[in-house]
Formats: structure tokens, C-alpha cells, sequence
């Protein structure tokens, strides 16, 4: 609010919220992590800035295997898991690119709160408690997140950054360059030479966020614009909103949700499914458009039984799966929309909760553990469960798979319509899923659909998550299906704007967790 009333446009607010974010929220997301882009401008160009981090030049396939053995804790904490952080290169192109000016506001505003610190509440407190036995181990986090006897911060306690504020302060004067090939650069790559690490300066100076072409699709009459490969977000959501176009899923949703809940497991299964082989960087990988061809969509969802479950033994094959691919050659969700009709939903992280607990000396960033989004090794789960194969490995300068699915949709006309995203690793592609469903179909308001229960299925494990607040009754209806239940958890935290058809902005934000919307 406060970029908009200095002249700046949604762009600028989107900047200034990420940055705060990274300050007051830094478990989840911050300077040291990634993001994903979607915009859509006044104009009607369509803006997907790829922010997700890379692999270190000296990465290979074995960097986890110790004495014969793999270490999948070793891509989760410490030096190993971090990528070369995209964050603060994608929102300088937004900035740069579409805003009007306001990088600097913008870095000094997160500078200001991160010097004079802030009272944590619930969620901060949480995650700091959970994560101190990690955060204990390297220095810098501990003095950061700690107190003086080792004890995490509670509730109430003032958290203060200061070292976080200088580098903030010193990227508001000097740029990204500072960044990437300057001080922090250099700071980072001596505390990595001299713990075994493998990013070095050279990584830092070779990032680019690069722009890549928003996917686009249809559903019921409206335009689906998605975040591309290295996201599966965005060509899943696609994915299973073809597959769902064939059910009445707005009448299932209100009047047989026993129905409803079956067939979105049973569409996420085949959509995770292709996940788990297909998907990964487009720029190493073979990532086939097919999969989001209609016909082939159509095809996956006649296989769908609505009155019992079936199992998804594989991935499925698209149409011209080897010779029409795209590219030939914990995490916070923000959305801003202004006056002018500009529109712009970015989803920033630094994966799991305090990414790799590494914080860099004297710079306050703490680093992502974002290798862990790799498959490395095949079969091997990462942190949240997920499997993946050959178009997921580890390879030097390669961005990881995300779920990360900032998404715009719009109206037949072309007129934005609706914006959501949400955070929670693969739990995003489900909640984004169903905020739509929820707006689209079943007609209700944002802030509604937000707060409505949700499923997800990720096809391995071959459970189906609900949440808490769905009738007892129903659940059973759907385990009667053949569908094994596992135990109820929230399924996302998600963000979202409206157009309503009166021409009216509401912005909600999801009442599973501490957040706020605001409208002027």
C-alpha cells in the first residue's frame, strides 16, 4: 500500500511486499530463495519471470552419496542444499522492467524493519522452535534466531536483523549487482570454500532470471495463464482443469462433495503421475507440451470410474511426447492488482522452513535449500514426499522442479478475471486448483473460496489428504470408493484476488494462517 501511494504501480507493490515478506517472514521466503513471476500489464502482455535457483557449477549426481550411501539430509541442511538464490535478480526485472522506480523505497522500507526488528507472533516463534536444533548448528542462524542461552525466540520476543538490514540497505544504494557479483557474492562463496560447499562467485555472476512464455489454456470459456517449466504448477492445474471439464464440478462441489472429492483425487493422481517422469527444467529436459493437450486430457479423464477409485500405475504418454517440447533449445504466495488494470501474483521461497538453516556471516541472508527439489537419486523422496526421475536430476546450472503455480485467469474478452497462488510444496497445485473451482464453478467469492476444505493427492504416497473441516460422513463416502485416507492436514495456504462481474477488486487471504489482504 504504501509503494501505491508513493506513485508506484502494482508491480512496485508486488517488490515491496516480497522484500517485507523476506524480513518478517523469512522461515518461508527472502533474498537468499527464489520466486516465480506472473503478470499481466494494463496493456495486455502476459510476463513470467523465472527466479528459481540453480544448481552450482560443480553439482553432479553423486554430490549426496557418502561412503556408498545416500544422505538425503545432506540436500535438506547445510552447505550442499543451496542453489544460487534468483530472488533478488527476478524482482530487479520486474522493477526495472515494469515498475516505476521503486527499488530503492523498496529495499529501504524492508532495510528500516529488519534494523528495528518486529514482535514475532505464532507462526515465526513455531518455526523457529521446530527448526533450533538445525539453526543451532551454524553460527550466524543461531545468533540471528536464538537467544544468548541457545533458547529459541517466543511469541513477543523482538526480532532483530541487523546484518539483514545492511545488506538490504546496501542492494537499495547499489543494485543487484551488489548482490551477484559483489560483496555478498563474495561473502557467500568464502563461507561455502571453507565448509564444504560448492557454490562459488562464478555461480553468482552467471545468474540470469530469465523471461519465459506464460502457458495458456482454456477452461469453461476462460483463459488458464500458468508459470511454465521448471514450475509444474502451472501445466498440472491446466492439466487437471481439462480433465475436470467434462464433470459438473460446481454441482458436485455444493450438493455431492463425497462425488467431487473422488474424482480431484482421482484427476491429481494422473496429473502427479506424469509429475513424477516428465517434468523438470525445460532447458535440460524433454518436458512435452502434450501434456496439456486437450485430447490427451480428455483421454486421462475417461479412465475416471465416478463411483470407485483405480490405481495409477505410471505416467501416462502424451501425443509428440519426444519432438514438441517447451524450450527446445516453504514458500509465501503474494498477489497485487492496481487501478490501471495492471496484475501481477509472485510466489517467492526458500523451500522448506529456514531453507538450509545456513545463514551467511555478517549479511543476515539465510540460504534455500532448493537442491533438495532435485531427484537425487530416482525413487527417492524429498522433503515432502515427492518422487521424480531422469528430467530431475542434478545437473550444473539447472533450475529444480517447483510446484510454486502463480496463476492469472481470465475472461473470454481477455480481461483479467481472477489471481491465486498459494504456499505448502506440492500442496500448493491442489489449492490453487480449487480456489479456482471454487470461483469459476461453483460461484462463490474469493474470500469464500479460499476458506473452503480442500483435498490434495500427490499419487506417491497413494494417500488422499482432507482437511479437518469436511463431514465425517463424507469421508467416509469417498474412503468407500476405495480411496486410502490419510490423516487430515491443511492443505496449502493460499492468496487471491477477484474482478467481480460488477467491476469491483476483493483481495482474501487464507484464513489456515497469520496474513492480511488490503484494498484501497
Amino acid at each position: 500500500m504504501n509503494a501505491l501511494a508513493r506513485g508506484g504501480n502494482a508491480f512496485d507493490a508486488a517488490v515491496a511486499a516480497a522484500i517485507m515478506l523476506g524480513v518478517v517472514d523469512g522461515h518461508n521466503s527472502g533474498i537468499g530463495g527464489g520466486c516465480f513471476v506472473l503478470g499481466r500489464t494494463a496493456a495486455g502482455e502476459l510476463i513470467a519471470i523465472d527466479g528459481r535457483e540453480t544448481a552450482p557449477g560443480r553439482a553432479h549426481r553423486d554430490m549426496y552419496v557418502r561412503d556408498g550411501q545416500l544422505d538425503p539430509l545432506a540436500s535438506q541442511i547445510g552447505p550442499l542444499a543451496s542453489g544460487v538464490p534468483g530472488q533478488v535478480a527476478a524482482l530487479a526485472k520486474l522493477s526495472l522492467s515494469y515498475g516505476r522506480g521503486g527499488w530503492s523505497s523498496s529495499l529501504s522500507e524492508g532495510a528500516d524493519v529488519a534494523e528495528r526488528g518486529y514482535l514475532i507472533g505464532n507462526a515465526t516463534a513455531s518455526a523457529i522452535r521446530r527448526k533450533s536444533p538445525s539453526l543451532a548448528r551454524f553460527p550466524a542462524a543461531a545468533e540471528q534466531f536464538l537467544k544468548g542461552d541457545g533458547s529459541p525466540l517466543a511469541v513477543g520476543d523482538r526480532l532483530r536483523q541487523p546484518d539483514l538490514g545492511r545488506t538490504l540497505a546496501a542492494l537499495a544504494r547499489e543494485g543487484p549487482d551488489w548482490f551477484y557479483r559483489g560483496p555478498f557474492a563474495e561473502a557467500c562463496a568464502r563461507w561455502m570454500a571453507g565448509n564444504e560447499g560448492l557454490l562459488d562467485r562464478t555461480d553468482f555472476a552467471g545468474y540470469v532470471a530469465k523471461s519465459r512464455e506464460p502457458l495458456v489454456t482454456s477452461y469453461r470459456g476462460h483463459q488458464i495463464v500458468g508459470f511454465p517449466p521448471p514450475s509444474s504448477g502451472g501445466m498440472h492445474i491446466a492439466q487437471m482443469l481439462i480433465m475436470l471439464e467434462r464433470f459438473p464440478m460446481g454441482r458436485w462441489l455444493s450438493e455431492e462433495p463425497a462425488t467431487a472429492i473422488h474424482v480431484l483425487a482421482e484427476v491429481m493422481k494422473r496429473a502427479f503421475a506424469d509429475r513424477a517422469h516428465w517434468l523438470g527444467d525445460a532447458d535440460f529436459a524433454a518436458v512435452p507440451r502434450g501434456l496439456v493437450d486437450p485430447e490427451y486430457c480428455r483421454q486421462l479423464s475417461a479412465e475416471i470410474d465416478i463411483r470407485q477409485a483405480r490405481e495409477v500405475r505410471s505416467h501416462g504418454m502424451p501425443p509428440r511426447a519426444t519432438d514438441d517440447l517447451f524450450n527446445r533449445r516453504h514458500t509465501t504466495h503474494l498477489t497485487a492488482v492496481d487501478a490501471e488494470g495492471n496484475w501481477v501474483a509472485i510466489t517467492n521461497t526458500v523451500n522448506t522452513t529456514f531453507g538450509s538453516c545456513v545463514v551467511i556471516p555478517e549479511t543476515g541472508v539465510v540460504m534455500n535449500n532448493q537442491m533438495d527439489d532435485f531427484s537425487i537419486a530416482p525413487g527417492t523422496p524429498n522433503a515432502f514426499g515427492l518422487i521424480g526421475a531422469e528430467a530431475n536430476s542434478v545437473q550444473p546450472g539447472k533450475r529444480p522442479l517447483s510446484s510454486m503455480s502463480p496463476t492469472i485467469v481470465l475472461n473470454s474478452d481477455g480481461t483479467p478475471r481472477l489471481t491465486c497462488g498459494a504456499a505448502g510444496g506440492p500442496r500448493i497445485i491442489s489449492a490453487t486448483l480449487q480456489c479456482i473451482l471454487r470461483v469459476l464453478d461453483q460461484g462463490l467469492s474469493v474470500d469464500q473460496a479460499l476458506a473452503a476444505p480442500r483435498v490434495h493427492h500427490q499419487w506417491s504416497p497413494d494417500r488422499l489428504m482432507p482437511e479437518g473441516d469436511w463431514a465425517p460422513e463424507v469421508l467416509r463416502d469417498v474412503e468407500s470408493r476405495g480411496h486410502k485416507m490419510a490423516t487430515p492436514g491443511n492443505i496449502g495456504i493460499a492468496q487471491a484476488i477477484e474482478r467481480t462481474p460488477e467491476g469491483n477488486l476483493v483481495a482474501a487471504t487464507d484464513p489456515r494462517t497469520e496474513g492480511s489482504a488490503a484494498a484501497d
